[in-house]
C-alpha cells in the first residue's frame, strides 16, 4: 500500500476571516435547540427559581451527583442545591430540588424545599415545603407554606427567637401549628 508524501506534509494554515464590525449584523447568531431524550426536563442553571424571582443576583448551584461538604456559604443571593450540601450559609434564598439535600445551619430569607433539609434552619420570611420536601431540625421561620405531602419535624418555632414556642415531632403529613386548637 503507497501512501501520498502530501497526506503527511505539513498543512498550510488558512487566513482567518477578519472581525470587523458591521451595524448592520446582529450582535450574536439565534442559538439552536439542543435536542434531547423524551422525557427529560431541562432548566438552564441561571434561570430563577418560580418564586424566588431573582433578579440578577449571584447565585450557586450545586448540581446532580455533586456533594459540597464542610463550608461556609456566604455573599451568595441565591443557593440551588441538586446535589448534596452539609455547609453552613447566610442568604436570601435557598431552592432544594426534589434530589437534592443540605445538612448544616442555614440563615434565609426564602426557603423552597422540595428535597431534604437537616440541621438549624432560620428563615426570616417565607419557609416553604413542597409536597416533596422534608424537612427537620431546629426549624424557625417568619410564614410557613406546606403543600400536601411536606413534612416538618423537630423543635419548631415561629418568628427568629432564640426561645422555641413549640416543641414537636408530628407524624407524616400532619403540621403542628404553634397557638393552634388541640
Amino acid at each position: 500500500m503507497a501512501v501520498s508524501p502530501s497526506f503527511f506534509s505539513k498543512r498550510e494554515p488558512e487566513p482567518l476571516p477578519s472581525r470587523t464590525p458591521s451595524t448592520n449584523q446582529a450582535s450574536s447568531p439565534p442559538a439552536l435547540p439542543i435536542a434531547r431524550p423524551a422525557g427529560v426536563a431541562y432548566t438552564p442553571a441561571n434561570a430563577p427559581t418560580p418564586t424566588s424571582g431573582s433578579a440578577g443576583g449571584s447565585q450557586l448551584t450545586v448540581g446532580p451527583n455533586i456533594k459540597l461538604k464542610g463550608v461556609e456559604i456566604t455573599d451568595c443571593d441565591t443557593l440551588v442545591v441538586e446535589g448534596t450540601v452539609e455547609a453552613t450559609m447566610d442568604s436570601r434564598v435557598i431552592h432544594i430540588a426534589e434530589e437534592g439535600a443540605f445538612r448544616g445551619a442555614a440563615e434565609i430569607d426564602i426557603a423552597e424545599i422540595y428535597g431534604r433539609f437537616d440541621g438549624d434552619l432560620t428563615v426570616r420570611d417565607k419557609l416553604m415545603i413542597f409536597g416533596t420536601g422534608r424537612v427537620s431540625g431546629k426549624i424557625r421561620y417568619g410564614k410557613l407554606v406546606i403543600e400536601e405531602g411536606g413534612q416538618l419535624s423537630g423543635e419548631i418555632a415561629v418568628g427568629s427567637s432564640s426561645k422555641p414556642h413549640l416543641k414537636t415531632s408530628p407524624a407524616p403529613g400532619t403540621v403542628a401549628v404553634p397557638g393552634g386548637a388541640a
